[in-house]
């Protein structure tokens, strides 16, 4: 048997398994004005929520970047999603915020895996012009996840309390493994489902090609051998600086609602949804320019950085003129505007790892860079606090100067955007020979 198109069908689960990843972990946010007054927690206990959250999804990026490089994206993501399940379901157990944060850090090392495994799925299933448009498809599932979020808890709050709630959105994850342990048996070198034709489109892209030169191996580089090329560190710095934007309204868009508009829950649900309509569009929307521009014979390294720039254009006055914002629709439509940009930025940015390197250095780099972008949003994380007590402009105008930072690193440090090469050593100098 074989399914057309079967690379499609993979990467729609994986964007299904983000849905729920943001289900999860946006729970927490959307009901914490009720179980903030239930447990007797403040804002600064929130902060160290997101701090143990981050802390450990900084690790899990490390951890599972390196797991799926080591036993495969099958059963690197059957670990992932079955831990993250089980701990956001035992959240209903929690009572005070040692509990909440043992949870937390549970559910923030479990859920880091659906990043690296994804990356990693897709340099193994698409070839490069396809790359960026199959990472629209998965982020444009954590956008979803964020939209159906705000109004799905609250209508289950409102229906069985924040435990109950827990329960309910821990046991979608158990749904979601079986029809994947069902469709992805095998890489798509191996699959008994793929047909010829698709398996000689995915594995035979000239510009795919992990050997440096004819005869060679493929290269597999060290950890240490990862981090001494340029484009590694462009990659690493790039998402340090950038992926703040999306955990600053990933974590605190409700609170922000709810502090400056007076939101209760119920209002929070209505409103909070539409910033990630943006999102969606722009992770869909980059991809498919990205893709576009290269099948126009672009090459990846013009294709890939021009649309990056292009997310951090919109981005960068969409930040500034969030503060203005008056009334909650505008500021919604605003912070959908911001989303839009980033999405179009980082889907290209997440593709890089696989742009660079062979299938089997893929996760490391997607981790290691992931852990660098947990390390910038948490810096950001406890600043938010601090730079609120009156409004949210100044934290707003903080992370707008964040975006050319990461082009910086785009442009410059990461140097070319094709696959490295290995550094081999001078024969003059190995020789002795002047």
């Amino acid at each position: 048997m074989t399914i057309k198109g079967l690379r499609w069908l993979v990467i729609a689960l994986i964007a299904v398994a983000t849905v729920i990843n943001y289900i999860d972990r946006n729970a927490l946010a959307v009901m914490w004005p009720e179980i903030s007054g239930d447990i007797g927690a403040t804002k600064e206990d929130y902060a160290l929520l997101v701090t143990v959250f981050m802390v450990f999804y900084a690790m899990g990026q490390f951890l599972f970047g390196r797991l799926f490089d080591a036993i495969g994206v099958r059963l690197g993501f059957a670990v992932s999603i079955a831990t993250w399940s089980l701990s956001i379901a035992l959240h209903a157990a929690a009572s005070s915020i040692m509990s909440f944060s043992v949870f937390r850090a549970m559910l923030g090392l479990s859920e880091a895996g659906a990043w690296p495994g994804a990356v990693k799925a897709n340099a193994e299933w698409f070839p490069a012009r396809e790359r960026a448009f199959a990472q629209g498809i998965f982020n444009a599932g954590a956008s979803i996840g964020a939209i159906v979020s705000a109004p799905l808890i609250a209508l289950l709050f409102l229906c069985f309390g924040w435990q109950g709630t827990f329960l309910l959105v821990g046991a979608l994850g158990a749904v979601w493994l079986l029809p994947w342990l069902i469709v992805y048996r095998a890489g798509p070198d191996r699959h008994p489902w793929v047909s010829a034709a698709e398996r000689a489109l995915i594995l035979d892209a000239p510009s795919d090609a992990a050997a440096v030169s004819d005869g060679d191996p493929p290269y597999v580089p060290t950890l240490r051998q990862m981090l001494s090329h340029r484009q590694s560190w462009g990659v690493i710095g790039a998402r340090f600086f950038l992926d703040p934007v999306w955990w600053l309204f990933v974590s605190w868009l409700p609170i922000y609602l709810a502090e400056t508009f007076d939101f209760d829950i119920k209002q929070i649900g209505i409103f909070a949804w539409v910033p990630y309509v943006g999102a969606m569009l722009g992770s869909l929307f980059g991809g498919w320019l990205s893709g576009r521009l290269i099948g126009m014979g672009w090459s990846i390294d013009r294709a890939r950085k021009t649309v990056i720039t292009l997310g951090g254009v919109v981005m960068v006055p969409a930040l500034l003129a969030a503060p203005q914002a008056n009334d909650p629709a505008a500021a919604v439509l605003i912070i959908a505007a911001v989303l839009f940009g980033f999405q179009i930025a980082i889907g290209n940015i997440q593709t890089l790892p696989g742009d660079l390197l062979g299938g089997k250095s893929v996760g490391s780099l997607a981790g290691v860079s992931g852990m660098a972008a947990v390390a910038g949003t948490l810096i950001t994380t406890w600043l938010v606090p601090a730079m609120t007590t009156i409004s949210y402009g100044p934290i707003f105008i903080l992370v707008a100067a964040l975006v050319p930072l990461s082009l910086l690193f785009i442009w410059i440090v990461g140097g070319r955007i094709e696959k490295v090469r290995p550094v081999r050593p001078d024969p003059s100098i190995s020789s002795g020979r002047n």
